[in-house]
């Protein structure tokens, strides 16, 4: 199984006037309607535009359905510029029942990001969306509306999945023939291996009901690039209907990934995983608590 431990640092975050609360758990009741966890290394320069935009369409809705209730959690995933500081303006700005910054001990990877946020989410719905802002975020829609048509939901689990797959065409056209040759290598890999019937899996917006984030999370043990592919892996394995959804996607520039490396490390990862649920050094089970 993973190892799920939380540094002591991390089981807190700053309220507005800078003092210390204790975080959540994914293991409580929620009480608001949607999570949305931004996970973040060196993105002080990316970071606002995305924020500015999230909050907008989120604060235009809520005076719309003063039902409608939310929470940004932003993590910094160990960044070693001023990430936690930037973000923690818009939680004074917006007050932390609104906008919350956990800030990680050390690098754990995208993935361990993600689920250090989910763990501390309070919503019935928890999305993931990238600190680059690529997807436009009012796209959150679609994705309700994917999640929605999936019903009805196995044990309240469903997971809606943003997908660029429309664009490939086009994007394909703009990459030079090496990296198109690395981009199909990945596609056939993680079909072959892993997931089959979902075009996309990298997309970083994904919308999951609390269930299905907490019972996938819960057994992920892949913390960087190629978690999106285990999370899938591992949804598939306990039956949670999953919807592909296209979304509206612009590249941004400042990406992590570096091309070769990247890629060859999420093929060594697809491996990883077939083989160690194949030999079971990993195993699926009910999802536990986080220390």
């Amino acid at each position: 199984m993973p190892d799920l431990h939380r540094h002591e640092q991390e089981k807190f975050f700053l309220n507005a006037r800078g003092q210390k609360e204790t975080l959540p758990s994914i293991w409580d009741s929620p009480t608001k309607q949607l999570s949305v966890v931004v996970p973040s290394y060196n993105e002080e320069k990316r970071l606002p535009v995305m924020m500015d935009e999230a909050l907008s369409y989120l604060e235009k809705r809520q005076k719309q359905d003063p039902t409608f209730t939310y929470e940004v959690i932003v993590v910094d995933d160990g960044s070693k510029d001023q990430t936690s500081e930037v973000a923690f303006k818009y939680c004074q700005k917006y007050g932390s029942d609104k906008v919350r910054v956990i800030t990680l001990v050390k690098n754990r990877g995208k993935g361990g990001a993600i689920r250090m946020g989910i763990f501390s989410s309070r919503g019935e719905k928890i999305l993931m969306a990238d600190a680059d802002g690529a997807t436009k975020f009012p796209d959150v829609e679609k994705l309700e509306k994917g999640l929605n048509d999936l019903q009805p939901w196995p044990d309240q689990m469903a997971i809606a999945c943003g997908s660029r797959a429309h664009l490939e065409k086009e994007s394909i056209a703009q990459r030079s023939y090496f990296r198109t040759l690395l981009m199909y290598g990945f596609h056939f890999l993680v079909w072959f291996l892993c997931v089959k019937g979902i075009r996309d899996t990298q997309c970083g917006f994904k919308l999951l009901t609390r269930e299905a984030a907490s019972r996938t999370f819960s057994s992920l043990h892949i913390e960087r690039w190629a978690f999106d592919v285990e999370l899938l892996y591992i949804a598939q394995f306990f039956k949670i209907p999953i919807a592909e959804i296209a979304v509206n996607w612009t590249e941004i520039e400042g990406s992590k990934l570096v091309p070769f490396w990247s890629w060859l490390q999420m093929g060594k990862d697809l491996l990883f995983i077939r083989l160690r649920y194949l030999t079971g050094a990993w195993r699926l089970q009910q999802p536990r608590k986080v220390n």
